[in-house]
């Protein structure tokens, strides 16, 4: 399994020197590691969601699933971590959840103050059974989560955040066209073009996202900047 990347952390880690850049220009090198470290700043919330998908074993759930369990759930998933396409569908699971929190829909997209946030996922019921572990006694804004695994047919059902899984961009047009679904989220090629509010792209062998702005508009939802900040691409306008 290729390890996780982490660019400046990594350089850091393994030791290798910067003092020759420094030297020469000191002024232009702070300035570089304060902006490459605020910007990490943003991305850790986002890494947070991720990271006890990685390292949580399988069958956790409940209380013993919640982030102040990690460090006892890393010993004992450790030798349970899954094969590369199976971490990239949890790393997808455990961002669907975070997309939430970072997202502000209109108010009569709730039926009243209690209403759940609903995550509909269609064409990828393991990443819907993951991320119904991951909200397991968790609330976004006050509000519980409901996931909920869709067919085609189920799709005019009502939801806030849609993820259409799966690399054909006609399918996934098709398929968002037929859902009211808020924020809408893909995984395929022109997945923006294809409607979709989030895309997710693998980049260096990383899960990353583009966003469109435009998409966001039209459907009412404002994503926060700190989202913006750490996606990979923030398109403005059409195509």
């Amino acid at each position: 399994m290729t390890p996780i990347q982490f660019d400046g952390l990594q350089r850091l880690a393994a030791g290798r020197s910067t003092s020759g850049r420094a030297a020469r220009c000191p002024g232009r090198y702070v300035g570089q590691v304060a902006s490459r470290y605020a910007r990490w700043a943003l991305v850790l919330p986002l890494l947070a969601a991720a990271w006890p998908a990685l390292v949580r074993p399988a069958a956790a759930s409940g209380p013993a699933a919640t982030d102040a369990g990690v460090a006892a759930d890393k010993t004992a998933g450790a030798a349970v971590l899954p094969d590369g396409a199976a971490l990239e569908r949890r790393v997808k699971a455990a961002f669907l959840y975070k997309f939430l929190g970072y997202a502000e829909f209109p108010p009569a997209a709730f039926d009243g103050p209690g209403a759940p946030l609903v995550i509909g996922v269609v064409g990828a019921d393991d990443i819907a059974a993951e991320l119904t572990r991951i909200v397991a006694g968790r609330s976004v804004a006050g509000r519980p989560i409901v996931v909920r695994a869709l067919r085609e047919q189920d799709l005019a059902q009502p939801a806030h955040l849609l993820f259409v899984a799966g690399p054909e961009e006609a399918r996934s047009a098709r398929l968002l066209r037929a859902s009211p679904a808020l924020l809408t989220v893909t995984e395929c090629d022109g997945g923006l073009a294809a409607g979709g509010v989030i895309n997710f792209t693998i980049v260096d062998e990383r899960v990353r996202f583009d966003v469109s702005l435009d998409a966001a508009e039209k459907k009412n939802v404002k994503l926060s900047s700190r989202l913006l900040v750490v996606a990979n691409r923030v398109q403005k306008g059409a195509t």
